[in-house]
């Protein structure tokens, strides 16, 4: 197969407008297991979005824009039901900002000949397809915003937003979670951005300007979220896959203490996860044990064990057919800072 035949049939995210997903989600609260799971998942969600004094942090791992997921977060953006964002950095740039300038991902097939993608400079995601070559034009993207950029350390808040004012310059009309973001201020950090295709653009960008260049600091996100999390009075953790996103979400309510603010624990948390609690890994630890650590207060949480494809389209169209979104205000938490 040649890469035309193969780069043929995009990927389509998912519109959690189009369908109603209350009569199912009230179906599964008579139901058991994983079914329950996420029916409570749905109600505490709810819970948040009712409760106006919460602040409601995203917090994203794993390949879910490329998935088709995008469209279910940017609806999250309009219709106020995120406050802030945490994610790994492929979801913000190899896939957000990749697609906003113009690219696509592609259904493909996890039994395939890899040798023969490679040699056709076709990346796979499981079974999505990326065109490599492509994907490096993003690289350069980012590079380029960079060198139009002072030069001096930036929190990742800082670059993405400017990665929202070059989408809003150049691509206006794109479906973007960065751009949307962008315009309703709702701050996106990515503490471990340099593993992912930024990461490779500021490579670029700081071989071509040895002397000053742009740099990340992954201590000025921690800072700055910590900033948040102390002008906010509660905060509820919607927790989509685990590692670095969930851990720097969790781990702000002490570091209020560090800054002298001491502030409650996470008032609510859901969590969608297939990663397994016994290895002792982050991913699948679960909200409970956070609260030995003081992050994570168990009266409303919930763990659901399932993959994110299935289940987040389903809790969120719930929630937006319920309609409590509407009361919330905005909290533009990108406007607390200066820059």
């Amino acid at each position: 197969m040649d890469r035309k035949s193969l780069l043929k049939n995009p990927i389509e995210h998912i519109d959690i407008r189009s369908f109603d997903a209350r009569p199912i989600i009230e179906a599964y609260g008579r139901m058991a297991f994983q079914a329950r799971n996420l029916y409570n998942a749905s109600d505490i969600f709810n819970r948040m979005l009712k409760d106006d004094s919460c602040s409601i942090i995203v917090t994203l791992a794993g390949s879910l824009f490329s998935a088709g997921l995008k469209g279910v977060v940017v609806d999250m953006i309009k219709y106020n039901m995120v406050d802030l964002i945490v994610s790994t950095g492929a979801i913000i740039v190899d896939q957000d900002f990749f697609e906003a300038i113009g690219f696509l991902h592609y259904l493909g097939g996890s039994q395939i000949d890899d040798h023969h993608l490679r040699q056709l400079h076709i990346d796979r995601i499981y079974d999505t397809y990326i065109n490599e070559d492509e994907l490096r034009e993003c690289d350069v993207t980012v590079a380029r915003i960079a060198d139009g950029l002072g030069k001096r350390s930036y929190s990742s808040r800082e670059f993405i937003k400017e990665m929202g004012s070059y989408l809003e310059k150049h691509y206006p009309k794109v479906n973007s979670v960065i751009l949307e973001a962008s315009r309703h201020d709702v701050p996106i950090f990515v503490p471990a951005f340099s593993d992912s295709s930024a990461g490779f653009g500021l490579v670029l960008h700081q071989k071509q300007n040895p002397d000053r260049y742009v740099a990340i600091d992954s201590v000025q996100d921690f800072k700055e979220l910590t900033e948040i999390k102390i002008a906010s009075q509660d905060t509820g953790l919607f927790i989509v896959g685990g590692g670095v996103p969930k851990n720097f979400a969790q781990d702000v309510v002490i570091a209020t203490e560090v800054l002298g603010t001491e502030r409650p624990m996470h008032k609510y948390a859901i969590q969608i996860t297939v990663a397994d609690e016994r290895d002792g890994g982050l991913s699948g630890s679960t909200l409970k044990e956070a609260c030995s650590w003081g992050k994570v207060d168990t009266t409303f949480e919930q763990m659901v064990w399932s993959e994110a494809t299935l289940v987040l389209p389903l809790i969120i169209s719930d929630a937006y057919h319920r309609g409590s979104w509407k009361g919330r205000s905005r909290k533009r938490y990108q406007k607390l800072f200066p820059c």
